[in-house]
């Protein structure tokens, strides 16, 4: 009897790479876990076209969150409609993050990046949330006009911003 630990689990489709970024994402997490993998067969190659004993899907496991990710060939490519977000607590977790999964990818505007493998994800400090909804409208808007000014989120600027100090 199989126990389901989360009832939605994210698949994030790769040509070929989905082992190699299940532990690519496993090294960059520390409270992760690469799961089980399956393997084609030659059952249903007429569709899948993958040669037997090829990965086929992988499981793995980020803080808590488990991930799929399947090897479907090259009919699709990810793109920004989907983003995985990292909330940070620290200035040096939100470096830390931004340094390891912009390495062979692309830094983009407003704490977004897109690793090697083309995965949006959006490194954001734990506090802007709260900030974004302060009933005073016009910190939320100086944090905006801080944050969209930005690649890789500076804390102790928009936390300035937030305050409305220099």
């Amino acid at each position: 009897m199989t126990i389901i630990k989360q009832k939605v689990t994210p698949c994030l489709w790769f040509d070929t790479e989905a082992e190699e970024a299940a532990k690519f994402y496993c090294s960059v997490f520390k409270d992760s876990n690469l799961g089980k993998i399956s393997r084609y067969t030659e059952a249903g190659r007429d569709v899948h076209h993958k040669p037997a004993g090829s990965v086929m899907v992988v499981e793995f496991e980020i803080e808590g969150q488990t991930f799929t990710a399947l090897n479907g060939g090259p009919n699709f490519k990810f793109n920004e409609a989907i983003s995985l977000q990292v909330r940070c607590e620290t200035q040096s977790e939100v470096d830390y993050f931004w340094s390891k999964l912009t390495q062979g990818g692309q830094e983009g505007p407003c704490g977004w990046l897109k690793d090697k493998y083309g995965v949006s994800w959006q490194i954001v400090p734990a506090a802007i949330p709260k900030m974004m909804t302060d009933p005073d409208s016009r910190k939320s808007e100086r944090v905006m006009n801080a944050f969209l000014k930005m690649k890789k989120l500076d804390i102790a600027a928009i936390e300035r911003a937030y305050e409305g100090t220099p």
